[in-house]
């Protein structure tokens, strides 16, 4: 169940064995993916309900077709608000997921810290200044805001992704930090080193 010595959450975290068939299916499905069970599947699994919510509107943003947002970018804004919100498993988590999709080992590390100097395109830039506005002062968010998102080649429909998925991992940060949930060991060296063959 559980690789590390620490507790991965505050609260009861079920085995596979004792889960609902479908949240079992989708875990052992992204264990055969990445090779290991990422923590947050099963400590979010205390709650079946709020689990099955929970990853349908994860999916729905981050496995999302179309527009101008690619995977690394995604993974990029959620790593930046995670920082801002100074979440240590989603800053570990998907910081390992954007050096895997960007194929740049140090990006996360650049982002995390302060992604106004990390090595990003004026595009991502932009990107993550609308998205840590939305994290931080979304009160303040204006069409001034959405017009630099355009003059950089995105839509509308972009800044709600943008949005939407700054809004998601808001959440996703606050329940990581309540219950305490921990990140895989696994997380920290992925995307940092040539895999072996």
């Amino acid at each position: 169940m559980n690789t590390t010595t620490h507790p991965i959450s505050r609260y009861p975290v079920p085995t596979l064995e004792n889960l609902p068939e479908d949240i079992r299916a989708r875990i052992l499905e992204v264990q055969a993916k990445a090779g290991f069970v990422p923590n947050v599947f099963l400590a979010l699994a205390h709650r079946p309900a709020e689990w099955r919510a929970f990853v349908a509107y994860h999916d729905a943003l981050m496995l999302k077709e179309g527009g101008h947002l690619s995977k690394g970018d995604r993974e990029m804004i959620v790593v930046a608000t995670s920082a801002a919100n100074e979440c240590l498993y989603c800053v570990v988590a998907h910081g390992a997921i954007l050096r895997v999709y960007e194929k740049k080992p140090l990006v996360a590390d650049q982002v995390a810290i302060n992604w106004r100097k990390a090595d990003i395109t004026p595009r991502q830039r932009a990107m993550l200044a609308f998205a840590l506005k939305v994290c931080q002062h979304s009160h303040e968010v204006n069409e001034a805001d959405f017009a630099t998102l355009r003059e950089h080649g995105f839509d509308d429909e972009d800044a709600w992704d943008i949005a939407a998925i700054t809004a998601f991992f808001g959440m996703s940060n606050r329940l990581a930090n309540a219950t305490g949930m921990k990140p895989n060991e696994e997380f920290y060296l992925m995307g940092r080193v040539p895999r072996v063959k």
